[in-house]
């Protein structure tokens, strides 16, 4: 971590300030191991000082080893008063975390000027360490082992809302401290839908069911997506998964170092685009995971960012048909040294409810 910092504070002072204020949540765990609610890191080339108020000191002595636990009344205070010990010019604050409140009375409160940076710690949770790694691959493993226990209880006649909360059970049970985001479970029409909530609909024949879920694991999520069928499967059922699969394969095959977000999304959304169904795949194929569900980079139209190795990051191509139903079959990968590495060990093969 003292090598992380010192290239966070590099580019602090390249901005021109002396001191950096953390208090992104995800951002503020990553620096300094912290899992309470409320808290600020300090960071400056004087100290490395972790901030909260009487309910957390304990806590942080035990969770922040390495950092300064200052005990504050009132936060802003106890920042002006850094500010002026350390004779601080320029602060740079997390830009995207701040809210204009917040920010304003910064401004009334600090003598020094305020800095605005954009993700400055977020470029150093992109390349995951080994035991960042095993975090997620154990999230995903939890993942992989509620589907196959929830998977037996898949028929007609049980809702979309008691497979989500069976999938969240059985996950916790295995050692989940929760879900990474709230489960989708999405059946018939509705599984057209790229984020639906779990409702009160029915399996029945016919049905197309997508289950996108994960779990957290010491801080760390997981993220998988898998479609069944319910019944005998129709040959647009066929064409449109087997399109979909085809895609996230080949997606998974272009995963490696050197490469673009943007180039592996082009891989599979041409297979799709070349089917006649490119209008029916409207979001990115992918997306970082970490400490959060949805990180950089991602693979998409939109990210240039050269994959390296260490970096976990989904694949998950989709169809979704208004009216009929939708396809998404999603892994998380980790890019390797000479290509990728896939976490999720559930079988892709399209599976029929009976």
């Amino acid at each position: 971590m003292n090598n992380t910092i010192e290239r966070i504070m590099r580019k602090v002072r390249e901005q021109g300030a002396q001191a950096l204020l953390v208090a992104s949540p995800p951002n503020r765990r990553y620096l300094t191991g912290f899992r309470g609610s409320a808290g600020t890191v300090w960071i400056s080339d004087k100290r490395r000082a972790f901030l909260t108020d009487f309910r957390y000191v304990e806590q942080a002595k035990g969770q922040c080893p390495g950092w300064e636990i200052i005990q504050y009344d009132e936060v802003d205070k106890a920042i002006a008063d850094l500010i002026a010990e350390e004779s601080v010019d320029a602060i740079a604050i997390e830009a995207a975390h701040v809210t204009i409140s917040q920010l304003r009375g910064w401004q009334e409160a600090f003598s020094a000027q305020i800095v605005e940076t954009k993700g400055l710690v977020e470029a150093e949770r992109m390349v995951k360490t080994a035991e960042e790694i095993e975090k997620v691959k154990k999230a995903a493993s939890i993942a992989d082992h509620a589907f196959a226990q929830v998977l037996p209880q898949l028929r007609p006649g049980v809702s979309e809302r008691e497979i989500a909360l069976e999938l969240e059970f059985t996950m916790r049970k295995a050692g989940a401290s929760g879900v990474s985001f709230r489960p989708i479970v999405a059946a018939g029409a509705r599984s057209a839908l790229p984020h639906a909530e779990p409702g009160d609909r029915l399996l029945s024949h016919g049905d197309f069911v997508v289950l996108d879920f994960g779990c957290v694991f010491e801080g760390y999520c997981s993220d998988m997506t898998r479609t069944v069928v319910v019944g005998e499967p129709t040959e647009q059922h066929l064409l449109i998964y087997d399109l979909v699969l085809r895609a996230q394969l080949e997606a998974l095959e272009a995963v490696k170092p050197g490469v673009t977000g943007k180039a592996v999304d082009t891989v599979a959304r041409s297979i799709i685009e070349e089917g006649g169904y490119g209008q029916y795949f409207g979001h990115g194929l992918g997306h970082s995971v970490g400490l959060e569900i949805h990180e950089q980079p991602r693979l998409s139209q939109k990210d240039e960012t050269v994959l390296e190795p260490g970096m976990i990051v989904t694949v998950e191509p989709g169809i979704y048909l208004p009216d009929f139903g939708g396809v998404r079959i999603e892994d998380l990968v980790l890019v390797t040294e000479d290509g990728c590495s896939i976490l999720s060990s559930t079988f892709k093969e399209l599976y029929v409810v009976e």
